[in-house]
């Protein structure tokens, strides 16, 4: 039996018991009399736990989940893995010990994965299209569009224009953008002149983190956060670009400071933190998809606050300086056959010189590069210690107008 029948078949069960009530006849004497005794409305009633499939054996549920998730690596038959962790609690509490972090497993499972580090060995391959009528940006998870895999829809952002600056929202639900929204995650706001940019997380990072008050903390929709947790934004880096002497005729030079994460994270066995799950009401939007709970503890060991030793200082993160080739006549990087349009705004971020270990080379591992392959295509790869969605701010940055370096 494939797993769609499997799905459908649980569908079917889910609806005949959601239908029925409890019929029971009793007879009296000579008379007999049929009673419709109703659920009491006040004891609630889990259907996915009166499931043939919610009361399968653990270690033959586990053996079939481990299977499954094993054999599909990739997107979109990787939905499956989804589909399975929202059938019941049951199947939702192994899938969430089943399926690893992006670190460890190289893969995009949960829209918590967008918040957690990125694999430590290899690059992960997105790619993002820009609609300029809307000022609307769109981040897939694949090669780029001009593979038969259309890729799988990440995140998107939004330009807002103000006066003083300019706000770039970040949404889990490409149809909905706004800062009330419970798919809210983050900003990227600019100043005036486009030269200098705050990454902002709408909840904290890690234990210690604090927020800032800004307009987007008084939008938020005080009904869709849980009272926990306060709504608001929280830094977690901060994107400069330098003036830029030669104009257009040179490169631009940018630079990361990421607050939230430690220099120590890209030495071997270091440790970036890692969140585990949506504080805030994310979970109107995805109803059956589970969000992952690590066990692991080396993400709640890292305090956050300032970094006041030198093993723990901030991650600096610099763009790769390009070499001039004299026969083409213009800057040139080893995007190893990723970027194919020339731009501006393509750029590699390797971990500046101050934070490597001695005898470490400064442009050996290159941590985030994006380039223009198409109109309006560009690819985003990305990799530990940075997400998904730092990543994707990041980039944003690039696509606005720097009036002092340009």
């Amino acid at each position: 039996m494939s797993f769609k029948s499997i799905i459908q078949d649980m569908k079917g069960e889910l609806g005949s018991i959601s239908r029925k009530g409890f019929d029971v006849k009793f007879g009296h004497g000579a008379r007999s009399r049929s009673h419709r005794v109703v659920q009491d409305s006040s004891v609630p009633i889990d259907a996915f736990m009166q499931s043939c499939w919610a009361n399968m054996p653990t270690e033959l549920l586990r053996d079939v989940l481990m299977r499954i998730e094993a054999s599909e690596v990739t997107w979109p038959p990787r939905k499956s893995v989804s589909a399975c962790a929202g059938v019941c609690r049951n199947w939702r509490e192994i899938m969430k010990e089943i399926v690893k972090t992006p670190e460890i497993s190289g893969n995009l499972t949960f829209p918590i994965s967008l918040k957690q580090p990125g694999p430590r060995n290899s690059l992960l391959q997105c790619y993002i299209k820009r609609n300029c009528s809307n000022q609307t940006y769109y981040l897939y998870l694949g090669l780029n569009q001009s593979t038969n895999d259309d890729g799988k829809f990440l995140l998107m952002a939004r330009k807002c224009r103000r006066p003083t600056c300019t706000d770039y929202i970040i949404s889990l639900n490409g149809d909905d953008v706004s800062k009330g929204s419970s798919t809210y995650i983050g900003k990227l706001r600019s100043n005036f002149l486009g030269t200098k940019f705050t990454i902002y997380d709408s909840q904290p990072p890690n234990s210690g983190a604090k927020v800032t008050k800004s307009c987007s903390t008084r939008l938020t929709n005080v009904k869709q956060v849980s009272p926990r947790v306060p709504a608001g934004n929280y830094p977690v880096a901060h994107i400069s670009y330098e003036l830029n002497v030669l104009g257009s005729r040179g490169p631009r030079r940018m630079q990361c400071i990421m607050d939230a994460i430690p220099a120590s994270s890209i030495e071997p066995g270091g440790v970036a933190p890692t969140q585990t799950e949506f504080l805030h009401s994310y979970l109107d939007t995805f109803p059956s998809l589970p969000f992952f709970r690590s066990k692991s503890t080396r993400a709640e060991s890292f305090q956050s606050g300032p970094f006041s030793t030198q093993r723990d200082r901030m991650l600096v993160l610099r763009n790769k300086a390009p070499r001039w080739h004299e026969q083409l006549q213009c800057w040139c990087l080893n995007f190893n056959g990723r970027v194919t349009v020339a731009s501006v705004k393509n750029f590699q971020l390797v971990a500046s010189a101050e934070n490597l270990a001695a005898g470490q080379e400064q442009h050996e591992n290159v941590i985030l590069q994006f380039g223009k392959v198409g109109k309006d295509v560009f690819t985003m790869d990305y990799q530990y210690p940075i997400s998904a969605f730092q990543a994707f701010a990041i980039c944003l940055s690039s696509f606005d107008t720097k009036i002092a370096c340009e």
